[in-house]
This record gives structure tokens, sequence and C-alpha cells, in this order.
């Protein structure tokens, strides 16, 4: 009877496996092309150019993810979500995968139907308010009116923090950040309340910048990372292991303009990361030179963050925790052998 048990137990999780075998990876390679789920428009980000083409740090890691599964960066089309909407849009499956300043926790992680891959971004909620308002601490926002987009985090965090320090506050509420900027510089409300990253974003794109201040508290963790379906843990692997390749590749010091010069490195990590050994690429099912074509198509993760968010552009962002971990920062690529 026991054997029996085993063996029926045994054939259950095989069905169960082969039932969550592919499905997403196989359709997506079937389609040619990614569905990837941005922001409606945040700079930085993801956020079209005059010209309507997809600028920012998310929309190049869909490009980089397209560039790692079919070797061409433009095999991508970008659906912009609002926060109500993202995980509606991946659950239906109008989306393959979301990368969409989404933070990873562990309710989205297991009460969803989904899965939260790895952190690309690490960010804490904060306040912005107009510096005519005299506002040096987050407590002198007594009774003020708070732009928040609903269903994210930031809610929640705003509202958690104003009742513990027993504070009044009244909240806009705008699926769009944008909505939220354009009250915020017309008064509508005193401050924004979301990710300081985002914030900073936003500012950048005022016509009066200097008339808003980012209050420098911070009052939660904020992992942004990709998300995706929890039918399908070979697509998981491609989209976790895509993003730790952008990471390992700045660890190693492979950029997208030595990438050829480093593939003759006797370096054995080196050599398994560019695919002269292929043995990485043949484990995701990918061409050996996944990597190489990803860190060609948008960089290394350090080239990534500096011409989307880094200090010599308008957002003007230092790493800080998104430093390699060698350099005191979180960023850390598992062991890739």
């Amino acid at each position: 009877m026991l054997k029996k048990m085993l063996a029926g137990a045994a054939l259950a999780l095989g069905l169960a496996g082969a039932a969550e075998a592919g499905q997403t990876f196989d359709a997506v390679k079937a389609r040619g092309v990614l569905n990837c789920g941005v922001n409606v428009g945040v700079a930085g980000f993801s956020l079209p150019d005059s010209q309507g083409v997809w600028r920012g740090m998310d929309a190049d890691l869909c490009r980089g993810l397209a560039a790692a599964v079919f070797g061409d960066p433009a095999k991508v089309r970008f659906v912009p979500l609002t926060a109500v909407q993202r995980f509606t849009a991946l659950q239906s499956g109008e989306i393959d995968v979301l990368i969409r300043q989404t933070t990873l926790t562990m309710t989205r992680d297991t009460s969803l139907g989904l899965r939260m891959v790895a952190a690309n971004l690490y960010d804490g909620h904060g306040f912005m308010v107009r510096k005519d308002a005299g506002v040096t601490e987050p407590k002198g926002m007594d009774g003020m009116t708070i732009c928040l987009s609903p269903g994210t985090t930031n809610e929640l965090v705003t509202t958690d923090w104003f009742r513990t320090n027993n504070l009044r506050f009244t909240p806009l509420l705008q699926e769009r950040m944008q909505d939220n900027a354009t009250a915020l510089q017309s008064g509508r409300c005193d401050a924004i309340g979301t990710d300081a990253t985002q914030l900073a974003a936003l500012r950048s794109q005022f016509t009066n910048p200097a008339n808003f201040v980012i209050l420098p508290e911070r009052f939660s963790k904020e992992p942004y990372g990709p998300v995706v379906r929890r039918d399908d843990q070979e697509w998981f692997d491609v989209v976790r292991w895509t993003l730790s390749a952008l990471i390992q590749a700045e660890e190693l010091g492979v950029t997208s303009r030595n990438l050829e010069q480093m593939r003759g490195s006797p370096n054995p990590d080196i050599r398994r990361l560019l695919g002269v050994d292929p043995v990485l690429g043949n484990s995701l099912k990918l061409d050996p030179a996944w990597a190489v074509n990803a860190i060609k198509a948008i960089g290394n993760y350090g080239e990534l963050f500096e011409r989307n968010l880094g200090p010599q552009t308008p957002i003007g962002l230092e790493r800080g925790l998104n430093r390699l971990w060698t350099d005191g920062g979180l960023m850390y690529s598992w062991p890739m052998r």
C-alpha cells in the first residue's frame, strides 16, 4: 500500500511538473515577440520619447530579455499599464512578464498566482512636497492632501505611517502617476507619496523642479523586480538569470563595448557567461550567446543604471543601495556555474 501511495504521489508530481513546463516560454518563442508590461509613463523607467520609442530602465530590461530569447532586442511589444491594471494583465496572459516598478512582497508572491523573480532596483517610500510649504520632515505634513496611486504599497505605507504617528492626511487617489504630478504642480495636493526614484523621475519633468523638495526620510523597503505567472518554471528561470547575467557582467568587468575582447579571457566565469562554454545557455534552452545578446543590447547592470537614472541624467540618482556588493551595495549575482 505504501509503495502504491508513493508511486501515485510521484506520478502526480510528474504530471504537475509537465503541466507547468514551458507554457509561457513556448508561447513566447512561437509568437516571436515578447509582450512586456511597463508603466504608462515615468521618466527613467518607461516613457515614450518624441519619436514614440520607449526609454528607461524598465523598457531596456524588456529589450534585454527579448535579446536573450530571440537574439533581437526589437522583438518586444510594450504594454503600458497602471498600478491597478498590472497584475490582472499578467494573470490573464495579456503580457508575458511585468517589468514595471513593482515591489516584490510576500503576499503578492503567494496569493496572486504570480512569481516575484528577483530585485533589479532597491528603493524606499518617500514624500515630495512644495518648497514653499516650509516642510523639512514628514511630521510637518499633518493635515496635508497627499497624491497617491491606488493599489500600490505606497498607499498602504502612507496610511500606516500617518496612523502610527497620530497625524491626519487627505488622500487624493489617481491611477496615473503623471496625473499626481500635475495635481501637485497645480496645487490640488500638497505632496506626492511614492518611491524615491519615482519622485526624482517625476520632478525631473516638472516645469520648475527647484520648487519641489524630496524629503530625505525613507519609510519602507521597496525592492523592484520582474514578475511572471506561476505557470512556467522555465520562463521564470530565463527572466531571473537574464537579470543575473547583467549583474555578473558588471562584477566581471564585461561591458557592451568590450564583449568581443572579453570572450578571449581564460576566466571560466567569463567564458561561461559569454557562451564560449555553452553550459549556461544550454541549461536555459537558449542560444549559447543569450547573455552576450542581452549585454550587447542594453549593457551590464551598471551601464543600465547610469544611462537611465544616474547622476549624468535628468533623474540624477546616485546608485546607493544599487551599487555592487563589492562596493557597499546590495547588487549581487548568484553564482552562474
